[in-house]
């Protein structure tokens, strides 16, 4: 799906919707899609928040700091609590809005208390958004949210959501950047295949780094030890430690990803991580919302595809997909 060339670098400003707006992630990513981070420098962009009512007041003072800055590319700021106001033609939304993971909580919780959520959400933008738009699905438990919203939107292809995968893509590259003493630019073709949860399989098998086989520059067991289980559990030691989920670097890895699927990259080697909606690829059902090996073409992701799989990479991946369909199964009465 291509970016309309009358809604890129034009003068008419580009809607875009975030919500839960008054949250942290929010406070984040605003003001780095207001600097133009995602549409470009020459871009200017109409912001619409969205806020349940009781945060509806809270949008509204991170709107007047956002005026407080002073962005040349903002030509409006919306706040509403009404989900058909805020997705009206967006060409991008950012759907944070969510009860977030607490100290003690299990998945199961958030499916549940998130899953009407999106149901509402998905339907609105089924309604209201601009046939071309882009959803990426940040809100936990993201890849089963992702698949409440499509399901809910009949209209729109599921191709056109996403679930956010690029904090465990970007954490990934951090560790062995670290490891290594090399600069996360100079890495590629790395891969975190399943769902943004403890079972993700974060997979260095084809990754390169300065033209070197990273695999073989690390310990297989450092990887199977440390690097993968530090990945797959980032999010939760980041609660045990801060007090709360992550929040800046799923709005920069946000900001990542949406940048990335609209303007596409170059570079064939430049893998990218993306929970997006299966193919089939790789043995993988077909219809669930999964991180695969992604390149960002045209303005739409496609699996890098011919990878050679090991037993031991499918018994990882499986194990991941079969938890994603166990949470659609927990959620089959919000699916249409």
């Amino acid at each position: 799906m291509s970016t309309p060339e009358n809604l890129l670098n034009s003068a008419e400003p580009v809607k875009i919707a975030v919500t839960g707006a008054a949250g942290n992630i929010a406070y984040s990513l605003l003001w780095r899609i207001a600097a133009g981070e995602v549409y470009g420098p020459n871009q200017p962009v109409q912001l619409n928040l969205l806020e349940i009512e009781q945060a509806e007041q809270a949008a509204r003072g991170v709107a007047m700091e956002l005026l407080d800055s002073a962005f040349p590319l903002v030509t409006d700021i919306k706040v509403t609590s009404e989900p058909r106001e805020a997705f009206e033609d967006v060409s991008a939304a950012f759907l944070v809005g969510a009860q977030p993971r607490k100290k003690g909580m299990e998945r199961a919780d958030l499916l549940t208390a998130n899953g009407a959520i999106f149901t509402e959400q998905g339907a609105a933008l089924n309604d209201v958004a601009r046939r071309t738009v882009r959803v990426l699905v940040v809100g936990n438990p993201a890849n089963t949210n992702a698949l409440i919203a499509s399901s809910n939107a009949p209209d729109l292809a599921p191709q056109q959501f996403n679930a956010l995968m690029r904090l465990d893509h970007n954490r990934t590259v951090s560790q062995l950047s670290a490891k290594l003493g090399i600069p996360v630019a100079d890495f590629a073709q790395i891969a975190v295949w399943g769902n943004h949860s403890a079972s993700q399989f974060p997979d260095i098998s084809y990754a390169t780094a300065q033209g070197k086989n990273v695999a073989e520059l690390v310990d297989a067991t450092w990887v199977q030890d440390y690097l993968i289980p530090t990945v797959a559990k980032r999010g939760a030691e980041i609660i045990e430690v801060r007090g709360s989920s992550s929040a800046a670097s799923a709005a920069s890895a946000s900001i990542d990803h949406m940048r990335d699927w609209i303007h596409g990259i170059e570079d064939p080697a430049a893998w990218r991580t993306a929970g997006i909606y299966s193919d089939g690829s790789y043995g993988i059902e077909e219809g669930l919302f999964v991180g695969l090996p992604t390149r960002a073409v045209g303005g739409a992701w496609e699996v890098v595809t011919g990878l050679d799989v090991t037993d031991a990479q499918q018994e990882r991946i499986q194990a991941s997909v079969d938890e994603l369909k166990a949470e659609r199964d927990m959620v089959a009465d919000l699916l249409k």
